[in-house]
This record gives C-alpha cells, structure tokens and sequence, in this order.
C-alpha cells in the first residue's frame, strides 16, 4: 500500500450544483425548512428542490486532474482552496454546498478486513485533513486478469474476498448506526463519502485490456463481479461510480439494465451513481463521436452526476436541449438531484460546509506511518524459502559480515509506491515524498558492525569478488496506472533478470518482487534461494525489513494466482486446467527470529 497521505494521488474532482443566473425568489417566512436541521431528511430535499430552477439542477463545475494548490502543498494550502470554492458555491441564490471528490485508491490486496477497516478510518481523517469530504474510492473490481494496467486497484481474483474487503467503506464512513439498507450514510467530520467502483464488470475484459468489453453470462456476472456491491450497498456507501468497460458489447454507462433496473430498483441504492472523467464521451467509438446520443444514454441509463472535464457549456446546452425537447424527462432530473442532495445532506454539509485544520496533524502522523508498515508486512506473501533440500534462507541474520543489496526497486521510493502516488502515473526516484525504501530499511535494521553494499546492478565479477554472505535483490515493475499499466508480457523491469541471474547465480540471495500483480517469475525461480512478493509496499519499506529479519513472521497468502506464463491467461482458481506457478491462497509461513 502506499503511504496514507500520499495515497490521495490524482485526479482532484470537484462537483457543485450552482446558480445560472437565475433570478432571485424570496423565500416565504422565515428560515426555508432545508436550512433546517431539525427538520426530515426528505422533508429538506423536497423543498429544496421546490425552489431549484432547471438550470440549479443541471449546473456543475469539475476540477481536473492536477488542479493542485502548489507542489506538495501543505494541509492549509489544501483547505484554503476548497474552501475558497465552497464559498463561491454558498454565495449563489440558495446557497448550495459542493461535492469535492478526490482519488485515494491505493489498492490493499492482502490484509484482513479488520485491518482495511484500519485504513479506511486513517485514509478519511487524511483526507479530510486536506479540507476534502469524498474519496473516490474503494475499487471493488474482481481482477480476472493480471493483464489489466488496474489489477492492483483491486483486491483478488475472488469475489469472496472482495466482498470482505468492503470493510473499508464503514472505515471511510463509519459504521451504520441501524441497518438501512441502501441508504447513504457519513458519520461526521472525521469521515467521508465513499465510491464503490467502478460498476460492473471492469475485471473482466477480454485479454485485461482497459476499458475493454467484458464478455461474460449472467451467472458469471452475479457470481463473480456483482457480490462485492450487494455488501458495499447494505454498508451505506453514498456513491457508486460506472465503468469504461462495455458488458457484452454495451457500454456500462448506457447500460439502464444495470444501472437503474439492478442496482437502484433491486439493491435500492439510494445514493448517487457517478460517471467516470469523460465518461459518456466514451459510449462511443471514437469519443464523442456522437455526444447528443452519449448524453442521452447516460442520463437515461440512470447516472447522477456527469464528470465533464472540458466543455461544460456543452454538456448544459444539451442537456437543455434534450428536457426542452422531452428525450430526458424532469422525473429522471429530479431523482438524480434527490440522489445528490440526500448525500450532501447525509455529510451535514449544509451544516459545516467549510473545512478547518483540525485534522491536519493527521497528515503523513507518526500513527498512520505505523498502520502502513503493519499493513505492508501483513501483506508480504513468501513464495519460496530455500532450495530443494536445504535449509530455510528467510528469516536472515542481522549480524555477519558483508551483506549485497541490488536490484531498480531497491532504492526507489517511487517504484515502491507506484501509480495513483502524487500524480497519476507516479514518479521515479526519491523526491517525490518522505518515507524509507527497502534499502534504507535493510540498513535501519541491521547490526551495526554488517556492512551492506549496494549495487543496483552488479556484473558477475563484482558479485564474486565481493565476499558477500547473502543478497537481498529487489526488482519489479515501474509506476503505472489504468490503460498505461496493461501489459501482454508481464515481465520484471530490465536489467531486472540479468540482475537476478549475476546475484543469484553466485550466491544465497532472497528476492523481493515490487509489483501490482504477478509477474512472470518461473524462469528465475530456481536459481533463487527465497522469493518474495511484496506488492506495492509505498513509503513504508521497513514493513518489508520487518519480516525478512524476522522481526515478526510471514504470514500474507496469495489473493490471485501467480502464473508460469503468459500464455496460460486469464486463469483463475477453479478453473478446469488450473496449473499456476504458485495457486491462490499460497503463503509461506515463518516465526520471529528468536532475540
């Protein structure tokens, strides 16, 4: 997992429901009951929207990815920018709060529930922390292929876990006082509103590729990628927000079936359904090759709120045009801004629409940093601890001679922590944030008299001259995110196998694989002496020293399986021909070092 605070990477998206220029009605004696907050939650929609012209519905504002307030800017510079957009929202005709929405989706693959629950509550205190009152998050995705650029945004392969996962959203939210299912529900100022995403069926495209179309039978759709929002639905979750992908050749975001018909009418999810950046524009092929059909199918399919990242006018036009012209009905306009509303009412926004610096100390804390490293090294899996017949290399001695580190992933805090980090690709190097790389961790938690010689890619005569007693070889994949991430190789970043062949071919040497998915690892398995999957372990890289010195044991199990090749994709347990390198639940075990 990445670092808490640096989890809430790209993607700033910020929605408000603003006058147009409408004229100004006067309010019929005294305070207008929505200002109320003594009065029904549905008594305050109700007359709130009885005062709301067409254009209050429809008007929005989006604020794209990068709309930062300055490089690393502080939790101030953060607040005092949302903030100073609420107040324009608040100084209209009625006075309507914004929605600001960030990403904070950091993909936590190997943990148990109670522990993302954990996450959850430190992520909404970041967040908010940062003046913001909505994460779009969790990704409820079922992964089905490592080929897809997003796997690490989901949790497994499984449905079943997902599901348990989902434990993260009472941690953004808090926990339902009474079980309402269906109903929205944010539990005060320490917690924000959630996005399951992206529904239904992003994990499931043909050949992993993003956006993709996924081709699958109802039993396979209710089966495998629906379970996680039944749970994510009777656990409050104030948002969901639709696919790219296209379900058996219709675009999730034109798909009413789904939308409307399941999980509004069937699961009476009762809060809003959002598209994604752009995403009606991407009903057609190419997009916006037809945006008068892409709004119609959006809105008619039953999405809420519209992420419109460039010409908004547009969008308003045609939307008027449409309700002008009877295509969209004022029915569909009115339960979307109910849906709206009921959230915004839900956060007491309405209430304490201003964010502060109470929480600011909560950003990057020594507590949170604490909850990382226990979650990276929970969620460490041990693949192999010894070669045939002899003894156990893991846990290694902190005190002996000359230890070698090597490897692109050792020293490099941005590859630790991957896409979705800063900005949505994420960075390569040090400097992007404060946290320790695996290297400075092996070097924190030796004895003092081991030396240890880093190499980020040693040639054979090096490695032989060099007397070394054992090498940690940390290698992986570079940043990514979404389509940039899919891959039809899965390999390990050059000089990545000639790193492990000069290393392991000389030596007892453990290797730490930093990645979002499985990679293809069966050619290198045998010369290695103890193999590590480490995942995306962000700034906390003494959670993986933590384990590989034994100070606490191994214990991570595999949420997806880990392939032999390329080839044998998708491949899933269950599956009839089911031949995995390492199968799904696989986990080496080990005990803390004795002191």
């Amino acid at each position: 997992m990445g670092t808490l605070s640096k989890a809430l990477c790209l993607l700033l998206l910020l929605f408000c429901t603003l006058a147009a220029a409408a004229a100004d009605v006067a309010d019929t004696g005294g305070a207008p009951k929505y200002k109320d907050p003594k009065q029904p939650l549905g008594a305050r929609i109700r007359d709130l929207m009885n005062r709301m012209t067409l254009q209050e519905k429809i008007g929005s504002v989006l604020s794209g990815g990068g709309s930062v307030p300055a490089p690393k800017a502080t939790p101030e510079a953060w607040v005092n920018m949302v903030n100073e957009i609420q107040k324009a929202a608040l100084s209209t005709r009625l006075g309507i709060p914004m929605i600001y929405g960030i990403d904070a989706v950091h993909g936590h693959n190997n943990v148990d529930p109670m522990l993302l629950k954990r996450i959850g509550e430190a992520t909404a205190l970041e967040v908010r922390a940062t003046g913001i009152p909505y994460a779009f998050a969790p990704c409820i995705a079922v992964c089905r292929d490592p080929r897809w650029g997003r796997c690490y945004e989901s949790y497994s392969e499984d449905y079943r876990i997902v599901q348990e996962m989902t434990e993260i959203i009472p941690g953004l939210q808090g926990d339902l006082p009474t079980e309402r299912r269906g109903v929205p529900f944010v539990g005060g100022k320490s917690k924000v509103a959630a996005c399951a995403k992206h529904f239904v069926g992003d994990g499931g495209t043909v050949r992993g590729i993003d956006e993709n179309n996924t081709v699958i039978d109802s039993n396979g759709l209710f089966g495998i990628h629906m379970p996680g929002y039944y749970k994510a639905v009777n656990k409050g979750v104030a948002t969901v927000m639709v696919s790219y992908s296209a379900l058996n050749g219709l675009r999730m975001h034109a798909n009413k079936e789904l939308v409307t018909g399941f999980l509004k009418d069937k699961l009476k999810f009762r809060g809003f359904v959002i598209s994604d950046w752009q995403g009606i524009d991407r009903i057609t092929n190419p997009p916006h090759l037809n945006y008068s059909y892409s709004v119609y199918s959006g809105i008619s399919a039953g999405i809420d709120m519209i992420m419109v990242p460039y010409n908004y006018t547009e969008f308003i036009d045609e939307i008027n045009s449409q309700i002008k012209n009877n295509l969209i009905p004022m029915t569909r306009i009115d339960d979307a801004v109910k849906r709206i509303l009921r959230v915004k009412f839900t956060m007491g926004l309405f209430e304490e629409p201003l964010a502060d610096l109470t929480f600011a100390n909560q950003l990057g804390s020594k507590e949170h940093r604490e909850l990382a490293r226990e979650a990276v090294r929970k969620s460490l899996v041990l693949l192999k601890n010894g070669k045939k017949g002899d003894k156990p290399l893991l846990p290694l001695p902190k005190k002996t001679g000359k230890i070698l580190v090597a490897g692109t992933h050792a020293d490099n805090l941005g590859y630790q922590c991957g896409g979705w980090t800063i900005t949505w690709q994420g960075l390569d190097g040090n400097d992007l944030t404060i946290g320790t790389t695996i290297l400075a961790a092996v070097k924190n938690t030796v004895a003092p008299t081991t030396q240890v010689v880093y190499n980020q890619n040693p040639d054979a005569n090096f490695v032989k001259s060099g007397e070394f007693d054992y090498a940690i070889v940390v290698v992986g994949e570079p940043p990514y995110a979404e389509m940039y991430g899919d891959s039809t190789n899965l390999t390990i970043s050059e000089p990545g196998p000639s790193t492990i062949g000069n290393v392991c071919g000389s030596m007892k040497c453990v290797v730490v694989v930093v990645s979002g998915r499985p990679v293809v690892m069966e050619p290198y398995v045998s010369t290695i002496d103890a193999l590590v999957a480490a995942w995306l372990p962000g700034t906390e890289g003494q959670g993986v020293a933590d384990a590989l010195f034994g100070d606490y044991g191994f214990t991570g199990k595999l949420a997806r399986t880990w392939f032999k090749s390329v080839n044998q994709l998708p491949m899933n347990v269950g599956d009839q021909h089911y031949d995995p390198l390492y199968p799904f639940g696989f986990g080496l075990t080990t005990q803390p070092a004795k002191l």
